[in-house]
């Protein structure tokens, strides 16, 4: 068993990163991370950082994250929503599953993403 000690980037596909840069940073409203290199810029989301870049200059192809491959942590999924829509971000449907709530919305780059909030949070340990 190795020591896994917390997740320390999700790499986010970029297809314009000023395009990019302005909806994390601006529109979603995300604190910068420690690194923004021109085609790897990071910004934080709690204690993980989301590091968007052009796959392109990082020896890859752009594809876009499959279908919520990660969620952004709101503590009120409506009011997440109707701030993003007032910027003009379409956003789906809320949901609830009983043991949370979400709602979907894309990125510049195609990317879906989950605005969610867990009734109950986990235990810290």
């Amino acid at each position: 068993m190795i020591d896994v000690t917390g997740v320390d980037y999700i790499r986010i596909p970029a297809v314009d990163i000023d395009e990019s840069k302005r909806f994390y940073g601006e529109t979603l409203g995300l604190p910068p991370g420690p690194t923004d290199a021109g085609d790897w810029v990071e910004f934080q989301a709690g204690d993980v950082t989301l590091a968007v870049m052009t796959p392109e200059t990082h020896d890859d192809t752009f594809a876009p994250l499959t279908p919520s491959s990660f969620a952004l942590g709101v503590p009120d999924v409506a009011a997440a929503r109707a701030q993003l829509e007032a910027e003009g971000v379409t956003v789906g449907d809320m949901w609830d599953s009983g043991v949370c709530r979400g709602a979907g919305f894309t990125d510049p780059a195609g990317n879906r993403i989950l605005l969610h909030h867990r009734y109950v949070p986990h235990e810290q340990k």
